[in-house]
């Protein structure tokens, strides 16, 4: 045999006793023994040929002496054991995204539900892409689906229950919403909406703080007005960071006004309100139905009738996410740095950032601005004298 396996237990046989016959029989299947960590493994080679067995052995040794995972625990490990982990993970460590993720692992499981590890290869995840798309899943759908296929596998190889992470290409996106509120917009609406909403809506404008998960649960005490932050606690944030907003003029002005809207509240009712918004009170669960017809009567929106003019339904053309967008955009216009822009919004890398830092036809012109009045200073005549001003 001219492969190098020195130092290596050769493949071999088993054999034993046939306790009817007395007679000693040899399987025809060849098998391997290697140590992984001081323990003996024995593994079927699934061939009754030698050179196959040798071909295993010298692969398990290889893989050993890279650190990867081996042994038959890493061939039985099957997709439900992975989708086992990640949910798991997501338990443990709290995330809020866990029924998005549970969803995900559902599309998954339709397609590789009985698969084993070692089968979800890079071509097995190209059909599962074509296969999505022939369901007209959105390109972001089943980009976090990849996604939480990609973090299973990264699970799997860090507890070694998968020997490596098959190579995951996600989509190009070209759905990204683009949404935007100019100033005299965001007004138009807020005019519009009802009192227990609109310090609420002007938080989000200016901080571009999601609102569900890190407006909506402030407390009276996460406001610093000495200081002057706004405040999200350690564990409290998508990233699992801390971020405190600076409070600028329309911002204080905005909570200074909850606030003492709630002090009369609770004089009023006698009851203490520990939220900074509220409605009477109560944490504010859902506001569509008012965000709707804000926006239809602020003229960002479309009443759809049928026939006879009656309302069928209410359809508002900006989202409560666009403020996200909106607030990325102001801290663009205003020249704050991205690494501080970035820490006030809440993103923890620069490719979702500029995912959000669109820039739109007021900052071209702006940058066409700046760049015309460098050239005009390039415009020397032979004495070094500027020739245009």
């Amino acid at each position: 045999m001219d492969i190098n396996m020195r130092g290596m237990r050769p493949p071999y046989q088993p054999s034993w006793i046939d306790k009817k016959t007395g007679e000693k029989r040899k399987s025809p299947t060849w098998w391997i023994a290697y140590s992984v960590r001081g323990k003996v493994v024995r593994e079927s080679s699934h061939s009754t040929k030698e050179s196959d067995a040798w071909k295993l052995l010298k692969k398990r040794h290889g893989e050993i002496e890279n650190g990867k995972p081996v042994g038959p625990d890493v061939q039985k490990t099957t997709f439900n054991d992975l989708a086992a982990m990640l949910t798991n993970d997501y338990k443990a460590n709290a995330r809020r995204s866990l029924a998005r993720v549970e969803d995900a692992i559902n599309h998954l499981r339709g397609f590789f539900g009985a698969d084993k590890a070692i089968e979800i290869t890079s071509d097995r995840v190209t059909e599962y892409i074509a296969r999505r798309q022939e369901e007209k899943a959105a390109a972001s759908t089943i980009n976090n689906e990849l996604a939480a296929l990609g973090r299973m596998f990264t699970l799997a190889v860090r507890a070694g229950k998968a020997a490596s992470k098959p190579y995951i290409t996600k989509l190009v996106l070209s759905n990204a919403r683009k949404g935007f509120f100019e100033r005299e917009q965001f007004d138009s609406v807020l005019a519009h909406t009802p009192d227990d909403l609109k310090s609420m809506l002007e938080t989000a404008y200016i901080t571009g703080w999601r609102i569900h998960s890190e407006i909506l649960t402030r407390e009276k005490k996460h406001v610093d007005l000495k200081a002057g932050w706004l405040r999200l606690e350690p564990g409290e944030t998508k990233n699992g960071r801390g971020r405190n907003f600076p409070l600028t003029p329309r911002l204080r002005d905005a909570l200074e006004e909850q606030l003492a809207r709630t002090e009369a509240l609770q004089k009023a009712t006698g009851k203490i309100i520990k939220w900074l918004f509220h409605r009477d009170g109560e944490p504010i669960r859902h506001f569509r139905r008012s965000w709707v017809t804000a926006c239809v009567k602020a003229g960002l929106g479309t009443r759809i009738t049928d026939s006879n003019g009656k309302l069928v339904k209410a359809v508002a053309h900006r989202i409560p996410h666009d403020f996200r967008r909106s607030a990325v955009r102001n801290l663009e216009r205003a020249g704050v740095p991205r690494s501080a822009a970035m820490d006030m919004v809440g993103h923890k890398t620069m490719s979702i950032y500029s995912r959000y830092a669109i820039c739109d036809e007021s900052m071209l012109k702006d940058a066409a601005k700046k760049l015309d009045i460098l050239h005009r200073a390039d415009q020397r005549d032979s004495n070094g004298k500027v020739m245009a001003k």
